[in-house]
């Protein structure tokens, strides 16, 4: 990395912090291991979908115990109107059961540890850890980030996800990767959508000064 790239890297960083100070994970949770599982359901499904189904399903099992003793058949009335409810019904189950008697009810602390449990990925873990323990090890890269740091000319244009989460970690200092990531996010679901309203790019300060490859604006589409 140049001494150029890490330049500008803080300078968008430092104009996300100033427009989105309170960003946040958007997903409504008590506990760690309430994260997990809400993380798991946001799997190619919105924040809002989620947020909709959790407060039942985490008031019928309120501990990890809980859904270690219950069968994925009765998680999936709870998660019905979330894709894919059949496959996380199942991946919820057997996590809590890890969790219970390979991590004795509590949420493991360590990507390696994270990602042996069923249905955690490296995002999942790295969401985990970032927001429920404060502990960050990776950058998450979900679709917003992915197509936002393109667009901010942080990374190249074609890059895959393991290549903008290595990039992304190695330009921006570490303490910041969780609250970053959440920054791009807001950032992406407020202004710099994937197809914005009329085919013309949010007109945000962020955009105008720092997006090389907002492409929808400069084009004219």
């Amino acid at each position: 990395m140049t001494k150029a790239r890490r330049e500008r890297a803080l300078k968008v960083l430092a104009a996300l912090e100033e427009h989105y100070p309170d960003a946040h994970c958007e997903l409504v949770y008590r506990s760690p291991h309430e994260l997990l599982i809400a993380t798991i359901l946001s799997a190619q499904a919105t924040d809002v979908s989620v947020n909709k189904a959790t407060p039942a399903l985490f008031e019928a099992f309120p501990t990890p115990a809980a859904y270690a003793s219950a069968t994925p058949e009765q998680i999936e009335p709870y998660i019905r109107t979330i894709g894919l409810y059949r496959n996380k019904a199942k991946s919820i189950v057997a996590a809590m059961r890890d969790v219970v008697e390979r991590f004795g009810g509590e949420v493991p602390r360590t990507m390696d540890e994270l990602l042996t449990l069923r249905g955690v990925a490296r995002k999942t873990a790295g969401v985990v850890l970032g927001n429920a323990f404060g502990i960050n090890v990776g950058f998450v890269v979900d679709t917003h980030v992915h197509r936002l740091a393109q667009r901010l000319g942080l990374v190249s244009k074609g890059a895959t996800v393991a290549q903008t989460e290595k990039v992304l970690m190695a330009l921006l200092p570490r303490e910041k990767w969780c609250s970053a990531g959440h920054q791009i996010i807001f950032h992406g679901r407020r202004a710099c959508k994937a197809r914005p309203a009329g085919g013309v790019c949010a007109e945000h300060p962020i955009c105008s000064h720092f997006g090389t490859a907002c492409e929808l604006r400069v084009r004219g589409k």
